[in-house]
């Protein structure tokens, strides 16, 4: 698939329910088509569904593909996208159960969706999201076919590894995050293949966390845009989704 312009683009806020808890999802559809669309999942950073995300979703609508940004905090609850978000997040670390439950609930609603293939199902993410991703990958729920995390957490939960990672999985790799340390990197790779996970590993030199973040310029806290690093993640990304999810790719 290739990149469009985003001028026909269909953009809507939906919401939906996760027990008794009001979520506000962002959901953009290309143009339509005959045939229903591949959806990717995309799940927030850590300062929730605000507008970054929000044109993250329209990139990937324009590549050509139904596009269900996740709100992982609850209708109206946000963050500042260039400031202090850890009393939103730190909750959700802190209870990975609670995560794997609200994850769970916006996958679900990605799928019906109307205009999406739910058989052909993909999770992105980005930093905190990017955990989430791998999150999705973990539960293993019915017909996701690709995962990516981009300068993600790599920290699995507490709970036992899981059995099987039906997901292929792409990881894109800051060599120089601190936020994911050489012990997490390993650690994950060994986790996925004991999962029997079609995995991969881009790891990009001297790259930092949020290295994806144009503007991100905080050196003392190893957090830097790249250009190249985010240039060659995206090419990345995008060959991966169109084997995952193509009309003749099969779940594994």
């Amino acid at each position: 698939m290739s990149d469009k312009g985003d001028h026909d683009l269909r953009k809507q806020n939906v919401e939906y329910l996760d027990d008794a808890t009001v979520f506000e999802g962002y959901v953009v559809t290309p143009p339509p088509a005959a045939a229903s669309r591949a959806c990717v999942v995309l799940a927030h950073d850590w300062s929730g569904l605000t507008d970054p995300t929000k044109r993250l979703a329209e990139r990937y609508a324009a590549l050509g593909y139904v596009c269900f940004a996740l709100d992982l905090y609850g209708k109206g609850v946000r963050g500042d996208p260039l400031g202090d978000n850890a009393h939103l997040m730190t909750p959700l670390m802190e209870d990975r159960d609670l995560l794997r439950q609200r994850l769970l609930a916006g996958y679900v609603a990605a799928g019906r969706f109307s205009g999406v293939d739910n058989s052909r199902m993909a999770a992105v993410g980005y930093c905190f999201g990017g955990l989430c991703a791998l999150d999705l990958a973990r539960a293993d729920p019915p017909n996701l076919r690709a995962v990516v995390s981009f300068h993600g957490g790599l920290q699995a939960p507490s709970r036992d590894a899981p059995l099987r990672i039906a997901a292929s999985v792409l990881l894109l790799h800051g060599w120089d995050d601190p936020v994911a340390p050489t012990s997490d990197l390993l650690a994950i790779t060994q986790e996925l293949t004991a999962a029997g996970a079609d995995w991969q590993l881009h790891a990009y030199g001297h790259a930092k966390h949020a290295f994806t973040f144009e503007g991100a310029n905080f050196p003392e806290r190893g957090i830097v845009y790249d250009r190249a690093a985010d240039a060659r993640s995206w090419a990345a990304m995008r060959d991966h989704l169109a084997a995952s999810l193509g009309p003749r790719s099969r779940p594994r």
